[in-house]
């Protein structure tokens, strides 16, 4: 009885001391804090098949399904679109309803939508239209230039001048990226030497383009060439450097831009089902497919927002567009891998 007493006591005196707050103790979603952590490599995949892959095949896609591919791509996770030129209708009548397409680009929330304007004329209509960017091409090559542009390069720089002036006094935000074409080399005049190259894509700089591109138009690169130049175009101009644009004419497409991206390049051209080319560069057929690509990134544990299984449905639907005309990639044909499931793609592009 009175240990049961003392035991009562024990309890009542325990029940009044007051009780220490436990100590908590902060909750990480990563036993790495967050500051620490390595950031997601990320990539930009830039859809260029409504433009130049269209310009360069002799099909004429309808309005409709245009603005049906552009849905497409856009519910697929692309977010920078190409969607045509300004070129008159009689030139490249692939390309007429450019305006129809680009304001349809308009009203997808978030899409940057982009147009290639050769000329002072089209960045008018470009910059009417309220396209977010504007690529004016320029060719390393002189007799390319000649033959694309009716204009010597230093003109064309002459040119960008201009349009800066006119955007600038428009009151636009549209971007102006100079495009540096056949930087590897040319099937009309052979050799472009590098410190040319350099000097256009520094002079487009000065000229007023907010950022400059480099291409190799007619699929001459190669993975060696690749680095070297665009390790010397970055010491040059740095960030300013935004894109690389690359053929697969000679299979070599993809390890270019692994190259490029290896060099600190993370925004790439790419064409759905690799159509594309230049109507004045014999050879140049087959841009970097864009399904392969985005597939090569993932897989590298690059993420680009994309879902390539998407992109195979959009392919097809193309490719019913397209009939009779020459497609190309390797993805659609093999299919994806067993251990690479569409939803385990999709999660490491949203990782």
């Amino acid at each position: 009885m009175a240990s049961e007493m003392y035991f009562l006591i024990l309890l009542g005196i325990f029940r009044i001391l007051p009780r220490p707050t436990p100590k908590r103790h902060p909750v990480h979603t990563s036993p790495i804090p967050s500051d620490l952590q390595p950031p997601v490599a990320r990539a930009i995949v830039r859809e260029v098949g409504l433009r130049d892959g269209l310009q360069s095949i002799a099909t004429v896609v309808s309005t409709a399904h245009k603005i049906e591919w552009l849905n497409a791509a856009y519910a697929a996770g692309q977010r920078e679109i190409e969607v045509g030129s300004f070129v008159p209708a009689r030139l490249l009548p692939q390309l007429a309803d450019t305006a129809e397409v680009l304001a349809h680009a308009k009203t997808l929330p978030g899409l940057m939508a982009s147009v290639l304007v050769p000329n002072f004329k089209g960045a008018e209509r470009a910059l009417d239209c309220g396209a977010d960017l504007m690529v004016v091409p320029l060719s390393a090559s002189h007799a390319h230039s000649l033959a694309n542009l009716r204009k010597t390069p230093d003109e064309v720089v002459a040119e960008v001048a201009r349009i800066r002036a006119l955007r600038d006094s428009s009151g636009r935000c549209t971007l102006i990226e100079g495009g540096v074409g056949t930087a590897f080399g040319c099937t009309l005049q052979g050799e472009v030497a590098e410190s040319e190259v350099l000097r256009l894509m520094q002079a487009l700089l000065d000229a007023g383009a907010d950022h400059v591109s480099l291409a190799d138009t007619v699929g001459f690169a190669d993975p060696a060439s690749v680095a070297r130049l665009f390790e010397k175009a970055r010491a040059l101009v740095g960030d300013r450097l935004a894109c690389a644009h690359f053929h697969d004419t000679r299979g070599m497409g993809l390890a270019n831009v692994y190259a490029a991206w290896q060099a600190g390049i993370t925004r790439f051209d790419a064409c759905l089902a690799g159509i594309g080319g230049c109507p004045h560069a014999p050879g140049a057929s087959g841009n970097v497919t864009t399904e392969d690509l985005v597939f090569m990134l993932e897989r590298m544990g690059v993420a680009t927002g994309i879902d390539v299984a998407a992109l195979l449905e959009l392919r097809q639907r193309v490719a019913g567009w397209l009939a009779g005309e020459t497609l190309h990639g390797t993805l659609w044909q093999a299919g994806l891998p067993q251990n690479a499931a569409p939803a385990a793609l999709r999660e490491a592009a949203t990782a």
